[in-house]
């Protein structure tokens, strides 16, 4: 599930945006239009996804057969400095950064496995120029190895000791959490490790027997969500999550709705901070009432219209649910 072929869906957007400039459309229609957006952005969804799961399958076929490409001996490829890779992000636009934490069991099968795994660049590289929205694809494994396509910075930016089993970008795909073993969306917004702010993911965990061996993944993030879908859209939006937090929105949307004033950051910019607490930005946490009461109506009694009859300046919200992720589009209409 995630975006490719962007033109389309822009050009899609561009004209949309161009016949639904009527204010007194009524409200069946209105949906009708909610629900033509989240129906383009999950197909698009589906796309990458499908593309993410060919690079797992690939992986995969690099485990199964582990020992007859090892017994070719394949380069390194990679030199290293303590747990980073040397190379510099631009210089070779074919390499990832590679990581080995200091939190490795084995630093000796974590050299094998990127031995075992250097073709997963260019399988990483073909993904991440196919989909312009796509911020970096990556793998990290339970031998404390990540690969992260494209390259940056990350001696400076990365901390040599986490574990990365602690995060939910891997422990989302283990047997506990996703026994089917197929992708899993993480649909709430986390900051990325790697500095690329408040990211949204797609993960797909690849086995070695009974065992995770590694889980490779997709970011996006949240402010290219919003400048892709949002911003280009006529109408004020916000995406949030089940338990109400809000996952993109424009931030005139956001701050009808008696969000946190975002002083003199636009929403887009508070979300690449790692001060902002996705939490402040709850529906549930508003300190309008009648925010609170459209989130129950909205998000535990899937209602679909909402009016307000105190909060100035709204008169009205609307609902769309997305089908593959649990997500709800919601539309604000200021006061005629």
């Amino acid at each position: 599930m995630k975006f490719v072929h962007f033109l389309s869906v822009l050009i899609f957007f561009g004209i949309y945006s161009c016949t639904t400039t009527d204010k007194n459309m009524p409200t069946p229609e209105k949906l009708d239009k909610l629900r033509v957006l989240v129906e383009q952005m999950q197909k698009e969804m589906e796309k990458i996804s499908n593309d993410l799961d060919t690079v797992a399958h690939y992986y995969d076929f690099l485990i199964s057969n582990r020992d007859s490409i090892l017994a070719t001996e394949p380069p390194l490829k990679y030199r290293f400095e303590g747990p980073f890779s040397t190379n510099k992000p631009g210089l070779d636009s074919t390499l990832s950064s590679v990581m080995i934490l200091n939190t490795t069991p084995d630093r000796e099968a974590a050299l094998a496995e990127i031995r075992l795994t250097n073709s997963m660049d260019s399988a990483f590289g073909g993904l991440f120029t196919d989909y312009s929205i796509v911020a970096q694809v990556y793998s990290n494994s339970s031998l404390q190895v990540g690969r992260v396509f494209p390259s940056f910075d990350a001696k400076n930016i990365t901390d040599p000791n986490i574990d990365v089993t602690d995060f939910n970008f891997f422990y989302e795909a283990n047997l506990k959490n996703n026994p089917s073993k197929g992708l899993v969306w993480i649909p709430d917004a986390y900051i990325d490790p790697a500095g690329k702010g408040w990211i949204l993911s797609i993960i797909h965990p690849v086995y070695d027997g009974d065992s995770l061996s590694a889980v490779v993944g997709v970011d996006f993030t949240v402010s290219d969500l919003i400048e892709t879908f949002l911003e280009r859209t006529e109408g004020e939006f916000i995406i949030v999550s089940s338990s109400g937090d809000i996952v993109a929105g424009k931030a005139a949307a956001i701050e009808a709705l008696s969000m946190p004033l975002l002083r003199n950051h636009v929403y887009r910019e508070t979300i690449k901070s790692d001060f902002f607490r996705i939490s402040d930005f709850n529906l549930f946490n508003s300190k309008s009432k009648e925010v609170r009461d459209m989130a129950k109506r909205f998000l535990e009694e899937k209602d679909s219209v909402f009016y307000f009859s105190a909060e100035p300046g709204i008169n009205k919200a609307l609902m769309v649910p997305f089908s593959e992720i649990d997500w709800y589009l919601i539309e604000i209409f200021s006061v005629q």
